[in-house]
């Protein structure tokens, strides 16, 4: 079986292998992969800037694929089936946060691409409980950024409150499923990119922004609430300073540069700053129910198996337009 892995950390570099089809251990499906998105984490992973569980690793939590085999006690699923695998992998499902719907916040939790091999492979193995069947309407290749950019973008979407006027730091894949999003629901999107990101700024108008420019200019309207995708602290105080009173800022990466110093004034009058951790098999139920009546487009830019880093570095130099796809 081909896969692309990690072979140290902070390689920046992934390297071909072969190694044996994997078999399902009780509860866990093998899944053949169709397709698998590249995700800003499995960057992180791959430089060195998130601590790696285990070496080598393949990543990859954005799987779209088909059951091609049934571990010991799966019960609702068939041979054939099409499904998703997360970044969510498994959870205890007996501790606090799990009882209390939290399950995105379990300390025992394990994740796709990062404490069990990922979907950068021809063939993988996930727990059945955290695979979804997805809407029919998307091809595999459009269907893979849905389940990170889609989920935890929407995880985000969520937590920013009902404001009509969003901002949104770092025009990717998510920004770009989130954008089509809240257009339908009659919010007007701001969009924030590098300066001189002509092409995400065009990208983001043509997806229905009503406004696009760098992430250090003012918008022409203060923001209700902004989320920010791109994994830079400095962003923080910036979209303070966008948003009005109550206004809510939500940090919705995995990992992000440190925020610098801020005068209070900026966070005063009941603004508030959040992150956003992960997902829950509840917004995957939500998100999947809520594009199978609201549809959104994705982009995406399609890379063979072996090409992964090559789309790694198209990413690392914000040269995708949408989301990277790599296809076995």
């Amino acid at each position: 079986m081909r896969a692309m892995s990690l072979p140290t950390a902070g390689h920046g570099r992934l390297e071909p292998i072969d190694h044996a089809v994997p078999e399902p251990g009780p509860g866990q499906l093998r899944i053949h992969v169709r397709a698998c998105g590249v995700c800003r984490t499995d960057l992180h992973i791959v430089d060195g800037e998130l601590p790696v569980p285990h070496l080598p690793l393949v990543p990859g939590h954005e799987i779209v694929g088909t059951i091609e085999a049934l571990g010991a006690d799966v019960t609702g699923m068939a041979i054939g089936t099409r499904v998703g695998v997360p970044w969510l992998g498994w959870t205890c499902g007996t501790c606090g946060e799990c009882l209390r719907g939290r399950e995105n916040l379990c300390e025992q939790a394990r994740f796709t691409g990062y404490h069990v091999d990922g979907g950068f492979a021809a063939v993988t193995v996930a727990d059945a409980r955290y695979c979804f069947p997805l809407p029919t309407d998307y091809s595999d290749v459009h269907a893979a950024p849905l389940l990170c950019a889609g989920l935890i973008g929407y995880r985000a979407y969520r937590m920013a409150g009902e404001g009509t006027r969003l901002g949104l730091y770092g025009f990717g894949a998510a920004a770009h499923i989130l954008t089509q999003l809240a257009v339908q629901e009659g919010r007007r999107v701001f969009a924030f990119t590098r300066r001189g990101d002509a092409a995400s700024q065009a990208f983001a108008r043509e997806l229905g922004a009503i406004w696009a420019g760098a992430s250090d200019e003012a918008p022409p309207e203060p923001l209700d609430a902004a989320i920010i995708f791109a994994p830079a602290g400095v962003l923080v105080p910036e979209a303070l300073r966008r948003t009005v009173r109550g206004g809510v800022v939500v940090c919705a990466g995995i990992h992000m540069s440190d925020i610098p110093a801020f005068p209070y004034r900026l966070l005063w009058e009941e603004r508030v700053i959040r992150s956003v951790a992960n997902l829950t098999r509840e917004d995957a139920r939500l998100f999947f129910a809520l594009i199978s009546q609201r549809p959104v487009g994705t982009r995406p830019q399609v890379y063979p198996l072996d090409q992964a880093n090559d789309a790694l570095d198209a990413l690392r130099q914000g040269r995708i337009q949408g989301a990277a796809v790599l296809v076995p």
